[in-house]
């Protein structure tokens, strides 16, 4: 699967790609930003509680960004996301204000996508490439 970089402005290019998080019969698609320096897939709480997920009752746990900033988010098992049409289960994490209510993305990253995906940035053709790992 490829997915172009989305543009930001005129110099920035981020390798954020379209996908959808399930909950039983709930579905929203939302765009995440591929992070391989991302421990794991964080989502905005204000997703979790549309496709009917109780945030806060997923287990605590502190996390923290570049400048040492903590942040807290609430880790679920058995997430259901869909890439490019396939369905996978993950654990991800809800977070309030994920993107600091700048950019309107999530993050995946090493728990949950870069061991389901081996993951191709090329900067240069703009794009990024997901193969499912055999």
């Amino acid at each position: 699967m490829k997915f172009k970089y989305k543009r930001y402005s005129k110099t920035t290019l981020r390798p954020v790609i379209p996908i959808k998080i399930k909950n039983e019969n709930n579905t929203v698609g939302y765009e995440v930003l591929v992070d391989s320096g991302a421990d794991l897939c964080i989502f905005d709480a204000e997703i979790g509680e549309a496709i009917g997920i109780d945030v806060k009752s997923g287990k605590r746990h502190e996390v923290f960004g570049v400048g040492g900033k903590s942040s807290i988010y609430f880790l679920h098992k058995e997430v259901g996301i869909e890439v490019g049409g396939h369905s996978y289960k993950i654990d991800a994490g809800f977070m309030h204000n994920v993107a600091g209510n700048v950019m309107p993305y999530g993050i995946v990253g090493q728990n949950g996508f870069f061991n389901i995906f081996v993951v191709k940035f090329d900067l240069k053709k703009e794009t990024v490439e997901l193969k499912e790992r055999a």
